[in-house]
């Protein structure tokens, strides 16, 4: 929001300079952006057009005579609005101006046009840098000071504020005056909102009918006759450049010139155009078509809310009016519309059209409906003014649902137990007072507000603590220690794995990334794999207006994401892309809410962990996410076991799934090439492993690690060659070898099937450390230990020592 200092003059006092300004309306919570410094023009005056003549060897251009004051000069000018006895900003040599030509800002030089020195320029708003127009020059008004410098007499300040959703109050000129006027302890001066209404009642010239009141608040109209269409006067062009907005003519320069005053957005339309003089305000039939202003045909779906006559629509509610009642130079009568729309419906309006207005960001705040007649007779004062015309007697104003002012009770003790302060209540009702509100006191120890129309955000005690403590000032506040003891942490070991897990994956060396919950159908179709045995499959749960079809749908699972997030990092392939996410999946199953299980999971791709300058580069795969898992459940203590597993999500005979404690907590695997290519992956292999965080805080062991210094006793070392069935899994016979308590660990180093083996039986080769912490092993022990090791690994597996030979 652009406010200009002298418009926000025009209603408060301002007592500090600019900057000030600015840093203590940060301090109350009106974030300035920063403040945007107009003028500052060297050698450019206000002057006076003495004597215009032709130019003797141009027909377009003027021999103009201009007094500065000090003394008179002559200039060459082609502007068609050049006249005598006009005030206007006269550019010496020298001056630095906007260069129309070259785009930039360049100092004025001597120039000889067509045989005839010209001594300086006539400006235009443009080359000031006041806006766009340069049609011709800029006209001051009869008043301006002449020979006075142009930075003295149109030099501005703008301020540039951040303005928050909760405050759209401040989206207007007024709302910014009221903030002002209550930190500096003043009051504001209220524009004139009067105006003779000389026509025939309103209610003979018009109808407005509102056939669906809950996304229409309220419908305020008046209707002004005998208008004359034309440039609205300087003063107001000058302000809606200065806040940023185009003069387009008087009727449409004051809709928007209201809106930034007010904050109350406003339509005029040509009210000729209307038939029957008749005004429907509904929702739009499914796929009715209309063009908007801006030369777009639009098709519509209810329930956006449109404006309508008997023969179809004639404007968007509260985005844009439509092109068929647009406002001409043969205009003469208008009907100005000041609404209160249904800020969500206005929302869903503008993102289904894509289309954003000025008036559609107000009214998405949420507008109180007691703002729009105040709004309404405010514009058409000014439209009198500077249009002239008659006003019909008194407004259309349609209010379904009408409901008492708001009013919020503030009570001392709760001021003093919320900010820690004590405040009089003379100072809390002036501060108040200054900010709108109508205060009456309740005794001596509370306050009853009435709220403002334009506060839409007050509407329980603490607000108006929160208003009464950023206008005094946030440093009153005393330092103090607090008046409770710090509660206690709660534990919440979910919370706890999950920031853990987090840790543990960077470490290995694993990006975290996070992606959109939603995705497109097709991405899910392609990633589900195949669900186990008896498992029933989800439904898709599809978002009511999605923004793309890339963005279509829950995801039920986080591959999607990370395939997609891989496929957009493929120039890095140099690097391994090693990314996981820690998110939620929705699971609906028909009934009740959808179940958001949260998982771990990674996507692997690129040179693997073993790839080094000094050897030959290997992609990433299987085992290294494998390691991965591996390192996490080691750190969490975990006991898992591998098995392997039949997905189509995966390679054939390059996944597992992770058990511990009897559940499947996590799974592994190669990405199929098929689902690679649907995401345009170009990586040779990809790698991604999913744990379940539910599951794996069950199989976390009941009681913490606990450290043990290594042995100082020497171990002994045994390689132990079985042979057994394919089907038995290594990991379980590393875990029944690990489980003797001499033995330290054992890591498996062969696998072989081949002719000196029987048909569906594998040999696997052990090396086992076996140690202990309070002796040296002696040979018999360790013997001991491997055949019990064996004769256990027999009973419980069917493995048998391989024979040598």
């Amino acid at each position: 929001m652009k406010v200009p200092l002298s418009w926000l003059k025009a209603y408060v006092d301002v007592n500090v300079p600019v900057d000030e300004l600015a840093h203590r309306l940060t301090m109350a919570g009106v974030e300035s952006g920063g403040v945007e410094q107009l003028g500052g023009w060297n050698d450019t005056y206000v002057g006076h057009v003495l004597a215009v003549e032709q130019h003797p060897n141009a027909d377009r251009l003027r021999l103009c005579t201009v007094d500065i004051g000090a003394e008179q000069l002559q200039v060459v000018c082609g502007a068609p609005n050049v006249a005598v006895d006009q005030n206007i900003a006269f550019a010496k040599v020298g001056a630095r101006m906007f260069d129309t030509h070259s785009g930039k800002t360049e100092a004025l030089k001597p120039a000889k046009i067509r045989g005839v020195v010209s001594e300086g320029m006539i400006c235009s708003v443009l080359e000031l840098g006041l806006g766009e127009e340069h049609d011709g020059i800029l006209v001051l008004p009869d008043d301006a000071p002449l020979g006075s410098l142009l930075s003295d007499y149109l030099g501005d300040a703008v301020l540039d504020l951040e303005v928050t959703a909760n405050r759209p109050d401040c989206l207007s000129v007024l709302g910014v005056a009221r903030e002002v006027a209550a930190f500096q302890g003043n009051r504001i001066t209220e524009p004139d909102v009067s105006y003779p209404e000389d026509g025939e009642p309103i209610a003979l010239l018009a109808t407005v009918e509102v056939a669906d009141p809950e996304y229409c608040k309220r419908y305020t109209a008046s209707l002004i006759t005998g208008i004359t269409i034309g440039p609205s006067p300087q003063w107001m062009q000058d302000r809606l450049n200065r806040a940023g907005q185009r003069p387009i003519n008087n009727i449409v320069d004051v809709t928007n010139y209201v809106m930034l005053e007010y904050g109350q957005p406003l339509h005029a339309f040509d009210f000729d155009k209307v038939k029957d003089r008749k005004v429907i305000v509904r929702q739009a039939a499914p796929n009715e078509e209309h063009t908007t202003l801006d030369g777009i045909e639009r098709k519509l779906q209810p329930p956006m809310m449109v404006i309508a006559d008997p023969d179809g629509v004639i404007g968007l509610a509260g985005v844009m009016g439509g092109g068929n009642t647009e406002v001409t130079e043969a205009t003469t009568t208008i009907l100005l519309e000041s609404a209160s729309w249904h800020p969500f419906n206005t929302r869903r309006t503008g993102d289904a059209l894509k289309l954003r207005s000025e008036a559609s960001q107000r009214f998405e705040k949420g507008w109180r409906p007691e703002l729009s007649p105040l709004g309404l007779r405010r514009a058409t004062k000014l439209m009198l003014d500077v249009a002239g015309g008659t006003a019909a007697k008194g407004i259309i104003d349609i209010y379904p649902g009408q409901q008492d002012v708001a009013k919020v009770t503030l009570t001392l003790n709760r001021l003093e137990r919320v900010l820690g302060i004590t405040v009089p209540l003379e100072e809390v009702t002036k501060t108040l007072t200054t900010l709108g509100f109508d205060c009456k006191a309740v005794g001596d120890d509370a306050v009853e507000t009435t709220v403002p129309a334009w506060r839409a955000d007050i509407t329980i005690e603490e607000d108006l603590v929160e208003e009464i403590a950023r206008v005094i000032g946030y440093d009153r506040i005393p330092t103090t220690m607090l008046s409770t003891p710090i509660p206690l942490s709660q534990p919440d070991p979910a919370r706890e794995l999950k920031e853990e897990i987090r840790d543990l994956l960077a470490a290995a060396g694993l990006q975290e990334v996070v992606n959109y919950s939603m995705v497109s159908g097709q991405a899910i179709e392609v990633t589900k794999g195949t669900a186990a045995e008896g498992a029933k499959e989800p439904e898709l749960l599809r978002a009511a207006n999605p923004m793309s079809p890339e963005h279509e749908y829950l995801r039920t699972t986080l591959k999607p994401g990370l395939l997609k997030t891989l496929a957009n990092n493929q120039r890095h392939d140099n690097v391994p892309q090693w990314y996981f996410e820690v998110g939620r999946e929705y699971l609906f199953y028909g009934e009740g809410l959808p179940i958001e299980p949260e998982v771990a999971a990674g996507i692997m791709a690129g040179p693997g962990a073993l790839s080094t300058w000094g050897a030959e580069e290997t992609a990433t795969g299987f085992y290294d996410a494998k390691g991965v898992l591996e390192s996490v459940l080691e750190r969490l203590n975990v006991v898992a076991s591998y098995e392997s597993t039949d997905d189509s999500f995966y390679y054939p005979g390059r996944s597992a799934v992770v058990t511990a404690n009897g559940q499947q907590i996590a799974q592994l695997g190669e990405v199929h090439p098929t689902v690679l290519e649907h995401f345009d992956v170009r990586a040779e292999r990809a790698v991604y492993f999913e744990i379940d965080l539910a599951a794996l805080l069950t199989a976390l062991p009941d009681v913490g690690r606990r450290f043990r210094g290594p042995s100082v006793y020497p171990g002994a070392l045994r390689d132990l060659a079985l042979t057994a069935s394919v089907d038995v899994p290594a990991a379980k016979v590393q875990t029944i070898i690990e489980q003797h308590p001499l033995v330290a660990r054992a890591t498996l180093f062969d696998v072989y099937i081949g002719s000196q083996v029987d048909d569906g039986v594998r040999s696997l080769a052990y090396r086992v450390f076996l140690q202990a912490q309070d002796r040296t092993l002696t040979a018999e022990e360790v013997t001991k230990a491997m055949e019990r090791t064996l004769a256990r690994l027999e009973k419980e597996l069917g493995a048998t020592q391989r024979q040598q030979g």
